[in-house]
């Protein structure tokens, strides 16, 4: 038997303190090794108890948690689970803890709070897990950075009928960050899944809107498809692609989980291989599990060209692993190159493989 997951609990509420100690020490997996009540405190601890994982608040007396991330990150990479409120404010500041590097949240509560986190233990157990297992490293930090935009490759008009469909999962809002913002302003539609909560993903996509070079916002039921755009699923609902009177639309159900998930990229993939077949680009990119896999292989079938993020760059190698394994991915990029990947793919002869 592995070593159990070794735990600083980092939180300014003495009961989030102990509750999530508690929550955490009862999988046989995990093991809190220390607690700290602000980042001052928390600093010393992970010299002293070098700890796997740290869980974060993200609002603390002294230092905020996004600025003790941005040192953490810096100093010494590691992963961090934050714990953030479900509120509107917490989700602008909890996706910019993602992009710093942060793995993955889990919501704290705000009332009832000793019911609510027994509620999520198993998801905390797991998320802390995960992230123990994740490729956290210094490179993260350097993505946050704003750096001068790399000169925009522009598309051939020939790319009209294409449609590019993406799906991620845990380090998502990093890599779709990146991929989004090396495509050109004039890319083909876009239909993105990524695992997420119901009120994170309109603050997801209004912040990747505000700095990508193509409009995106959260997908709305039954609206035709433009180039230029990228709609992301919202966090409650499945997001497919369908063909009405000659134009691509996009459909949303609130149907049961698929594959563990709603929104799910099974659906998405699935709906891509039946209705674009061909004329899509297929794009699975860093997440735990296999959801995607299954829609991945239908696309390829269907005559799809399909594209994984590869293990070297992939945040958590799950989702692109399962899918390549089970043949659905035709060729594994970096994250680096995987917008020029995309546009290659989208620019080639619909049928045909771009050239390598």
């Amino acid at each position: 038997m592995s070593a159990p997951v070794r735990v600083l609990v980092v939180d300014d509420s003495s009961l989030i303190r102990q509750l999530l100690s508690a929550l955490l020490s009862e999988d046989p997996e995990i093991e809190v090794v220390g607690t700290a009540p602000d980042p001052h405190v928390a600093r010393d601890k992970i010299k002293s108890l070098n700890p796997d994982v740290i869980t974060l608040d993200i609002e603390m007396p002294h230092m905020n948690g996004v600025e003790f991330l941005k040192k953490i990150m810096a100093l010494r990479p590691m992963p961090v689970v934050m714990i953030s409120t479900l509120t509107q404010a917490g989700a602008e500041i909890t996706l910019e803890a993602l992009e710093i590097g942060a793995v993955d949240f889990v919501p704290k509560p705000t009332h009832n709070v000793a019911s609510e986190l027994s509620a999520i233990a198993s998801d905390l157990q797991h998320k802390v897990k995960t992230a123990a297992r994740s490729r956290v490293t210094a490179r993260h930090m350097a993505r946050s950075v704003v750096r001068p935009a790399a000169p925009q490759r522009t598309m051939s008009a020939g790319v009209r009928e294409r449609i590019v469909l993406i799906g991620a999962s845990t380090g998502g809002v990093e890599a779709l960050k990146e991929v989004l913002m090396g495509l050109p302003a004039n890319c083909p539609p876009i239909l993105i899944t990524q695992h997420m909560p119901e009120r994170f993903t309109a603050a997801f996509a209004e912040r990747l809107n505000r700095e990508c070079p193509m409009k995106v916002s959260e997908a709305k039921h039954n609206e035709v498809i433009e180039a230029g755009h990228a709609y992301i699923a919202p966090g409650s609902h499945h997001l497919e692609l369908i063909r009405h009177n000659g134009k691509y639309m996009t459909a949303l159900n609130d149907g049961p989980n698929v594959s563990g998930h709603r929104p799910s990229v099974d659906v998405l993939f699935k709906s891509g291989a039946k209705v674009a077949g061909p004329a899509a680009v297929g794009v699975i990119l860093t997440g735990m599990g296999k959801d995607g896999a299954e829609g991945m292989l239908e696309m390829r079938n269907a005559g799809a060209y399909t594209l994984g993020q590869d293990e070297a760059s992939a945040l958590i190698y799950g989702m692109p692993r399962v899918a390549f394994e089970r043949g659905g991915v035709i060729r594994q990029r970096p994250l680096s190159a995987m917008a020029d990947a995309i546009v290659d793919a989208a620019e080639a002869p619909i049928g045909k493989r771009p050239a390598a």
